[in-house]
């Protein structure tokens, strides 16, 4: 790739600049060792650059919540850094390279600028709540950090009609469930518990009896509840593929296996879930998702 490849800076910016900034969101991306980078390396080189560009923004906004032990600092911090992604949008220059490479990314993309201020806000709840009292509470939450992140990514990737929009939006939704019940002790460790508070009296179960520990038999009832949930956004998730440029078709398949794979990690744990982080090998897991690119068929297809 050469500098041509970065045509029309934007303003403040020169191409030499662009390239250090995208090169700066790449090496975020490998350093988190995220099961997205080897997905996202499937893309064409510009669709690759700004779905790591994107990524990185993600991750800045997420670090600057949980590595920040005190609410009020990081509540700070994670205002500067949206109002600093406003005033680089209004023209002004940032010395921020993740701002810089996502806005490059935004306007060659023509992505919804809404998309990433509903990440933002979806953030921004995980100051402000720790639990949630009901699925529709949760539904908004998940919408935001995770839905709003494929929303954008599918105008990077391409897509071929505004149909895209309603699996996109589920595909979200059911990866960030399968984030939620993976992390269930780390999410605890944080003070967090996103598993709503109605879901657990339905089973049987409190918020107490999770934070001590007590795991009764309300909790399998619990788990194969949440995996339901999960695998119903999969199967609405699936018709996204159809709808996708071809270009952008083997990166959604490759993620979906993935997801679907730490699914079937989590179905397998049952109420192990509650007291230990799902560790399925990340070989094996991205592995499965090549296979779903690699054999051609319709993501989720066998997965069940």
């Amino acid at each position: 790739m050469g500098l041509d490849d970065y045509a029309e800076p934007q303003p403040g910016m020169n191409t030499t600049t662009l390239v250090a900034d995208h090169a700066a969101c790449a090496a975020l991306l490998k350093k988190s060792g995220s099961n997205f980078a080897l997905p996202i390396r499937l893309l064409p080189e510009a669709k690759r650059r700004g779905t790591t560009a994107l990524y990185a923004f993600c991750r800045k906004a997420d670090d600057v919540v949980d590595d920040e032990p005190d609410r009020k600092t990081a509540r700070q911090s994670l205002d500067a850094f949206a109002n600093g992604l406003d005033a680089a949008l209004a023209g002004e220059a940032s010395d921020d390279p993740v701002v810089r490479a996502v806005i490059d990314t935004v306007r060659r993309f023509a992505i919804p600028i809404h998309h990433l201020h509903d990440i933002l806000a979806g953030v921004r709840m995980d100051l402000d709540r720790q639990t949630y009292d009901t699925f529709d509470q949760l539904n908004l939450y998940c919408q935001r950090v995770a839905s709003a992140v494929g929303l954008a990514a599918i105008h990077i990737w391409g897509f071929r009609s505004e149909k895209a929009l309603a699996p996109a939006d589920a595909c979200g939704l059911a990866f960030q469930l399968t984030n939620i019940l993976r992390d269930v002790p780390e999410d605890l460790g944080r003070g967090r518990v996103y598993l709503p508070t109605e879901d657990l009296a339905a089973c049987g179960c409190a918020v107490g009896d999770l934070e001590r520990g007590r795991i009764g038999a309300g909790f399998t009832e619990l788990a194969a509840l949440e995996v339901a949930r999960a695998e119903s956004y999969f199967e609405q998730a699936r018709d996204l593929d159809a709808l996708l440029s071809t270009d952008g078709r083997p990166v959604f398949r490759a993620m979906f296996g993935v997801y679907r794979g730490l699914l079937a990690g989590v179905r397998r744990a049952g109420p192990a879930i509650f007291t230990a982080r799902v560790r399925p090998s990340k070989l094996a897991v991205i592995g499965r998702g090549l296979a779903t690119l690699a054999l051609g068929t319709r993501p989720g297809k066998g997965w069940r």
